[in-house]
């Protein structure tokens, strides 16, 4: 199993998310991830800055050496195929070869940022049609392309036309379960399903030790959903993940700043996952 770390990508010092992929690149972590999103809200309501997506991998790509990239996931309603597209080309080029394409149609969680700015959040069928649109674009161009989701659509386009797919969240079990019918929709596209990569990603809080963890929750007070632990627990929780299927784990720390979790995470964690 490889396993990634999502970069900071909601702050107004871009010197913040460069370090932490400094360090998941000195430390082992197989891939770092952008999110692709306007702005954000705080638990407070207050809205967070957001550093774009392909000018965060870009300037991520100049001061990395070996570390994939990716973008977890670039949003196909924000930009034409062809303009997501060339951004891809772009990084892949500046990165020398290292880039992950992941991209999703937007959820409802996404309404607000395109209506702030003018864009419409289109029906269901509108962003699906662009996120295959965006899709088959990006495909062939020499770089790997996961589709980011889990309704019933969005794995009829990732089964046809992806290399990839990314379930976000939720448990094991769903993540096997929607797995197996992904699965069952390759075959019948004639794909091989060992050619076709399943990853998933969600949020987890690191701590060197279970006691360092507790310390976090309490300051932190993460959601009920977040995988909370010190290096054994949270191995535990990414082994399920594996064993349902998954190739990589992509963490999203809910202390995202941190560049020790890049440490606890590949040269801690990654050892008790793949063995």
């Amino acid at each position: 199993m490889k396993l990634g770390l999502t970069l900071p990508s909601f702050v107004d010092d871009p010197d913040v998310p460069i370090a932490v992929a400094q360090a998941a690149d000195a430390h082992g972590v197989d891939g770092v991830f952008a999110y692709d999103h306007l702005f954000r809200y705080s638990r407070t309501g207050e809205k967070r800055p957001a550093l774009e997506c392909f000018v965060l991998l870009g300037a991520v790509a100049a001061e990395t050496e070996r570390v994939k990239l990716g973008s977890l996931v670039a949003r196909a309603t924000l930009r034409p195929a062809a303009v997501l597209t060339n951004s891809f080309d772009s990084v892949q080029r500046v990165s020398g070869g290292r880039l992950i394409a992941g991209i999703g149609a937007g959820d409802t969680e996404s309404r607000d940022e395109m209506v702030t700015f003018g864009y419409e959040f289109g029906s269901v069928e509108t962003r699906l049609a662009e996120l295959e649109s965006a899709v088959v674009s990006a495909q062939g161009r020499g770089y790997p392309v996961w589709v980011g989701g889990h309704a019933r659509l969005v794995g009829d386009i990732a089964a046809e036309h992806a290399d990839g797919w990314n379930h976000w969240g939720g448990t094991p079990a769903q993540f096997a379960q929607d797995l197996a019918s992904l699965h069952a929709k390759v075959i019948d596209n004639d794909w091989e399903p060992e050619r076709f990569v399943a990853t998933w990603g969600g949020l987890v809080l690191l701590g060197e030790s279970e006691a360092d963890a507790e310390q976090k929750r309490q300051r932190i007070d993460p959601a009920p959903d977040v995988v909370v632990g010190g290096p054994e627990r949270v191995a535990e929780a990414l082994r399920a993940f594996g064993e349902a299927g998954a190739q990589w784990c992509v963490c999203g720390p809910a202390d995202p700043t941190n560049p020790d979790n890049a440490a606890i995470l590949g040269e801690v964690i990654a050892p008790l996952v793949r063995d």
